[in-house]
């Protein structure tokens, strides 16, 4: 595994992240200088993940075509843009612009980023590859918010002017220091290929039929459970056991960070003894058991250490399941990590949707319903893992 670019990438992943998690203590106040209402604010919010949803598909296959580099140094220069436009709006549809484009960054970064991990890392290594870029996904998510209302003390604006520096320089030691791991060779014979993916639809058509299905459906119902927790995790905790702001932030900042010290340091042993399939069952069902478990007790220690638990093992699933499907994707590495991309935002778009509709019937049922999806995909992996009789992973998209 090549360390150089890995870091590079790692970095790169935690600037993205950390500006988009610093919009979260900010974007209610921010929104009052507009007078929009509370649908604006969740239509705010839904339009990065639209855009990110539409434009993955469509960077993998570029990523294939025109190299790793030229998407993510793309990627980094659009996230650049939406920040800088956000600093500086004063209406509401620059807000707008700025979060869809910002979504089009994201989708140009990061199935570029997993396809650029896979080209440097052997099978061996790369769970532990996959696993560190998710560590610098966490961790930007995890201390984003935190940064977010530090800087906000000083300007409603300055962390979005901050977050666009920080991030035109990532761009420019990218476009300076990161090589491209796709030859030229492998670039034209992608460019030349019959196989033509002209929309999304037809693209996600094309992922129905392959090999590679049910981990893309996994992708789904994990990022689904995950937003589906974190959405209404605040106002659960709030109106069910009377936690204050304080309590929340330890909660949600102690658990994200367990999860990430697995995913940086244990989760390619992991890997390694168990295997990909085994850790994706296991992490389902402990999953699945923690999100009932959070409806039974207000004991701050107990929902601690309930929601560590959660965190740690949706940790283990993510660079589980990016593994498996890289494993699967041959040499369609940009393809595959374009549709993983594109479910794991369709479950951003609808995880906290169904979360917050489920809320106003009964603050159990957001918790309960993804308790039910995350066995449900316990249920389809161990039926696919039987069809498949444990044979070994190949490629999946057939040229």
């Amino acid at each position: 595994m090549k360390t150089g670019p890995l870091v590079i990438l790692m970095i790169n992943m935690f600037i993205a992240m950390l500006g988009i998690g610093l919009i979260i203590p900010v974007l209610p106040k921010f929104m009052l200088e507009f007078g929009a209402s509370g649908q604006a604010l969740g239509y705010l919010v839904a339009a990065f993940g639209l855009t990110q949803f539409i434009f993955s598909p469509i960077a993998g296959e570029l990523s294939d075509k025109y190299g790793r580099k030229n998407m993510i140094v793309s990627g980094l220069a659009a996230f650049t843009l939406s920040q800088f436009i956000f600093a500086v709006a004063d209406q509401m549809w620059l807000l707008y612009l700025s979060r869809l484009i910002g979504g089009m960054g994201a989708a140009f970064m990061i199935p570029s980023m997993m396809a650029y991990v896979a080209d440097i890392t052997t099978d061996e290594a790369r769970g532990k590859g996959m696993g560190l870029l998710g560590a610098a996904m966490s961790l930007g998510f995890v201390i984003g918010p935190g940064i977010g209302g530090f800087l906000a003390e000083y300007g409603l604006r300055v962390p979005f002017y901050v977050s666009a520096a920080v991030a035109f320089v990532s761009t420019v030691v990218s476009l300076i220091f990161l090589r491209e791991t796709l030859s030229m060779e492998d670039q034209l014979a992608h460019r030349n290929s019959e196989k033509k993916r002209s929309n999304l639809f037809v693209q996600f058509g094309q992922s129905f039929k392959a090999a590679y299905l049910v981990p893309l459906i996994l992708v789904f119902t994990l990022t689904f459970g995950l937003s589906n927790f974190e959405a209404i995790f605040g106002l659960f905790v709030d109106q069910k056991f009377g936690y204050t702001p304080k309590d929340i932030a330890i909660l949600i900042t102690v658990g994200a960070l367990i999860g990430v010290i697995v995913q940086s340091f244990l989760i390619g042993r992991l890997l390694q003894r168990y295997g990909e399939k085994r850790l994706i069952n296991i992490s389902f069902f402990v999953s699945a058991v923690t999100m009932v478990l959070m409806l039974l007790s207000g004991n701050f220690w107990y929902v601690l250490a309930v929601t560590s638990i959660f965190f740690v093992f949706t940790s283990i699933l993510r660079p589980s399941i990016n593994t498996l499907l890289s494993k699967m994707a041959g040499k369609e590495q940009g393809f595959v990590a374009g549709m993983n991309n594109a479910y794991m935002s369709v479950g951003n778009i609808v995880g906290p949707s169904l979360a917050g509709i489920l809320y106003d019937v009964h603050l159990n049922l957001p918790y309960l319903f993804g308790a039910f999806l995350l066995l449900f995909s316990l249920f389809l992996s161990v039926s696919w893992n039987r069809r498949t009789g444990g044979r070994a992973v190949t490629p999946a998209v057939q040229e």
